[in-house]
């Protein structure tokens, strides 16, 4: 099946795939609301967290700017200019190996 990916650096691709993460932000709003896969980049590795792999997949349900509010969702300081995306319904997978790509990119996966 095609869906929609993005890299994340760790260890906030893990921090998404164990839940305690539900707000991503970027420095750019994204109009994609559905199922999103997360992977993890090669760079930085990080002892126990695993790099180059697809980690889950979540439900985008919302873009927003980012309000101090998000804080804790988002596991980083508000700053301005940040978008919120609203991460909801993550589901791990058996981690695979994936390269990561820039922004938001459609690869094809086993369902």
């Amino acid at each position: 099946m095609k869906i929609k990916a993005i890299s994340l650096h760790q260890p906030w691709a893990s921090m998404i795939a164990q839940g305690s993460k539900t707000i991503e932000t970027r420095n750019w709003p994204t109009s994609h609301r559905g199922d999103l896969l997360i992977v993890s980049t090669k760079k930085p590795e990080i002892p126990g967290l695993l790099s180059g792999y697809a980690l889950c997949i979540v439900n985008v349900v919302d873009c927003r700017p980012m309000n101090v509010q998000d804080e804790s969702a988002a596991r980083c300081k508000w700053r301005s200019g940040a978008w919120a995306w609203v991460l909801d319904d993550i589901r791990r997978i058996e981690p695979f190996r994936m390269r990561g790509y820039q922004g938001i990119y459609v690869v094809e996966i086993e369902e």
